[in-house]
């Protein structure tokens, strides 16, 4: 009698093993409980959720405070209609302000204010607090190296590079 199990079939899934499944739970509820953290945090003390923390983030780190809304869109993984939403609550704070590319007539620039800039800069110190204290302060030297590592490789494999791939930043 043979008791060796059975492989699965080519059309059934590979099931996730017990540990398997226990690591990813952990880390569904560990990103939705930061993530939530995170946005509690800023729209206490800024008024903002952290979608928005991160595009004046990027806005501040782009030469001259301005980027192309489609890389914008691409950086923040969301959908172009979507930031646009973004970018027009932004506008309403006085924070952004749309500029239109004078070499693509349909392109549009997303631009840092003064304004927007100070409000970051007074924002920022809470925001890396709340940060350090969820997830550095918790974590060792090797363990803040390893999430690291590990964070990148998932990243890397889910960003495809071939043209027409299906990304929320190109709709």
């Amino acid at each position: 009698m043979n008791t060796a199990p059975t492989p699965p079939s080519a059309d059934e899934p590979r099931w996730l093993t017990d540990e398997e499944q226990r690591v990813w739970r952990s880390y569904i509820e560990a990103a939705t409980l930061l993530e939530d953290h995170l946005d509690r945090q800023l729209q206490r003390d800024a008024g903002m959720p952290h979608v928005y923390y991160g595009l004046l983030v990027k806005l501040a780190e782009s030469p001259r405070r301005r980027l192309r809304m489609t890389e914008l869109a691409r950086y923040a993984k969301i959908t172009r209609s979507r930031l646009s939403h973004a970018v027009a609550r932004l506008e309403k704070s006085g924070w952004v302000r749309r500029e239109d590319c004078p070499s693509d007539k349909r392109g549009q620039f997303a631009i840092l204010t003064d304004e927007g800039y100070e409000v970051l800069r007074q924002t920022a110190p809470g925001h890396v607090n709340a940060v350090r204290q969820a997830v550095f302060d918790r974590l060792s030297p090797e363990q803040q190296k390893s999430l690291g590592e590990i964070m990148r490789i998932v990243a890397e494999g889910l960003q495809p590079s071939e043209a027409g791939a299906d990304l929320p930043w190109l709709r």
